[in-house]
């Protein structure tokens, strides 16, 4: 790869080629990485739901932000905020995974802001008051752990699969 020319993918489009770990952060060319989610897939709720918490139980939840991204850009207006917040859940706990703790605190807040509307009716099964609570508990955890390590960012990183909310049903908390 001639790292002076912009990534194309094929329709020309900017495109970063560079391999990705399980948490969506880049690797050098040529290293081994995880297989990226293809971009702008319109699947169903159900369909979303199920490859969704299948990443996120696999501790990817960079990959699981792209599956709700895809749904809440090709959903109906009327779930978009529902989509978009759990887009930011899953973004918010790449963060804290990643060790930015401070960002990863304030996304998993607003994504339970932008879903909390949507408490009460669990749309397509998905548990919204329990994933607010789990969110904002996530929050106060990865910020607790900044502040007893010495400052922003310094609190390390979680697990991301051990923190994995259950969007349906019974299991690990949210």
């Amino acid at each position: 790869m001639d790292e002076a020319r912009r990534d194309r993918d094929e329709e020309g489009r900017a495109r970063n080629a560079r391999p990705r770990d399980g948490l969506g952060r880049p690797l050098p060319y040529g290293a081994p990485g995880v297989e990226r989610q293809p971009e702008g897939v319109v699947r169903s709720p159900e369909e979303t739901v199920r490859e969704a918490q299948r990443l996120l139980d696999a501790g990817m939840p960079f990959h699981a932000h792209e599956v709700f991204e895809d749904a809440w850009k090709s959903g109906p207006d009327a779930e978009r905020e529902l989509w978009r917040g759990l887009a930011q859940m899953a973004v918010g706990l790449t963060h804290a995974a990643r060790g930015n703790t401070a960002g990863g605190a304030r996304l998993l807040r607003r994504g339970a802001g932008a879903v909390e509307a949507f408490a009460g009716t669990d749309p397509h099964g998905i548990e919204v008051a329990r994933l607010t609570v789990w969110a904002r508990d996530l929050a106060g955890r990865v910020e607790a752990a900044d502040a007893t390590a010495g400052g922003p960012g310094v609190g390390g990183t979680v697990d991301a699969a051990a923190e994995a909310p259950r969007l349906r049903g019974a299991g690990r908390q949210g």
